[in-house]
C-alpha cells in the first residue's frame, strides 16, 4: 500500500527532498501522507488537482474502535493518498455509504457488539472494526489509553481512548500548539494527520471535543529522509537506500515495500521490516537488486508503537 502524497506532483531529482504538504481542502481534498519513493516520475507543479475519480480509491480508513449507536467516520483515499469523494463503502452487516465532497463518510455504528469488516466496492481487501458497547465507552471527560511513543512528520496515527467526538471536525487536535487533520475518529479512536509544519522531536499534543479536554501529552515526531541512487537498475544489480532519521537518536521500525517487483526485488521479503541504528547518526538500511531494467519504485515509512500516553513536563 502506498502512503503516498500528491498535491503539487513529486519532485524526485535526488531522494534527500522535503516532501510538499498542504492543508486539507474542502473542495478539492487532498491529504498528503508519508512517502519515501525510490523511482522516476515526471517532475512538474500543480497547484490545485481536480478532486480524484472514485474509481481511483484504494485506501479504507476506518477507526479501529466504535461505539454501539453512535456516530463514527471513515474516510477512502487513492493510490497516492488524495481523500477521495464518491467512493461506496460496504459494511459485511449490509450497510453501504458513499463518501462526501471531503472524501469522508459519518455513518452510526450497529447496535450490537462484535466485529464488522469494511471495504470499498470493486476493490479486495477488508478493514475490521470492533463495536463497543456504549457502557464500555462511557466517559464524562477525555482519557487517551494509548498512543504513539514516536510518529513520522508527515504521515497518519492512531490514538485509542475515550470521550473523542464520531463527527471528525468535532474534533480540534492540536501538536505544538498547531492544528492536526482528524481523518477518521469515533469516541474511542482517531486516526490524525498532523500539522505540516511540524518540526522534529518531541512536541505536546492535546485532543479537546466539546466542552471536554484531555491532558496535555508527549509525542516524538521523527523525519525520514531516503538516499540513493535513482538511476534505473539493471538485471542483477544490487543498490543500497539508506534512511535517515531526524528527531529522535532511539532505535525505530521501518517498513519497506516494493511497489514494482517486475523491475527489482527487496532482498529480504517483502514487505521488509528492519530497525535503525539509534545514535545521532540514526538510519536504517534496505536493498534491492535489478530484475529487469526499469525504475523501481520503493515505499519507507515507520511503524508506529502504541503506549500509554507520556504526560507533557
Amino acid at each position: 500500500m502506498l502512503f503516498g502524497l500528491r498535491s503539487r506532483g513529486f519532485l524526485t531529482v535526488t531522494f534527500s527532498t522535503t516532501i510538499p504538504r498542504m492543508f486539507l481542502l474542502y473542495r478539492h481534498p487532498s491529504i498528503l501522507f508519508a512517502c519515501l519513493v525510490a523511482g522516476a516520475f515526471a517532475s512538474g507543479t500543480n497547484a490545485q488537482q481536480p478532486a480524484p475519480a472514485a474509481s481511483s480509491a484504494r485506501i479504507l480508513l476506518l477507526p479501529r474502535r466504535i461505539v454501539s449507536g453512535e456516530r463514527a467516520t471513515l474516510a477512502v483515499l487513492d493510490v497516492n493518498g488524495r481523500l477521495t469523494p464518491g467512493v461506496t463503502v460496504n459494511f459485511s452487516n449490509g450497510d453501504r455509504l458513499t463518501t462526501d465532497a471531503t472524501g469522508r463518510a459519518l455513518f452510526v455504528a450497529p447496535l450490537n457488539p462484535g466485529v464488522i469488516f469494511g471495504s470499498i466496492v470493486g476493490r479486495t481487501g477488508r478493514v475490521a472494526t470492533a463495536i463497543f458497547s456504549s457502557n464500555e465507552a462511557a466517559s464524562a471527560s477525555i482519557e487517551v489509553s494509548s498512543a504513539p511513543r514516536v510518529a513520522s512528520l508527515t504521515d497518519r496515527f492512531e490514538i485509542l481512548g475515550k470521550g473523542f467526538c464520531g463527527d471528525a471536525d468535532d474534533n480540534q487536535v492540536t501538536i505544538a500548539g498547531e492544528p492536526a487533520i482528524v481523518l477518521a475518529s469515533s469516541p474511542t479512536s482517531l486516526v490524525v494527520l498532523p500539522p505540516p509544519e511540524l518540526q522534529p522531536g518531541s512536541a505536546p499534543m492535546e485532543i479537546s471535543c466539546v466542552k471536554r479536554q484531555s491532558p496535555e501529552f508527549s509525542v516524538t515526531f521523527v523525519g525520514l529522509e531516503l538516499e540513493g541512487d535513482p538511476s534505473p537498475l539493471k538485471p542483477g544489480e544490487h543498490r543500497a537506500l539508506t534512511v535517515r532519521v531526524r528527531g529522535t537518536t532511539a532505535k525505530i521500525a521501518l517498513e519497506a515495500r516494493n511497489l514494482a517487483p517486475e523491475i527489482a526485488e527487496l532482498s529480504g521479503g517483502n514487505p521488509l521490516r528492519a530497525a535503525s541504528s539509534g545514535g545521532e547518526d540514526n538510519f536504517g538500511r534496505f536493498e534491492v537488486v535489478g530484475r529487469k531494467n526499469g525504475s523501481f519504485l520503493i515505499s519507507i515509512r515507520l511503524l508506529p508503537t502504541l503506549g500509554r500516553p507520556v504526560l507533557a513536563d
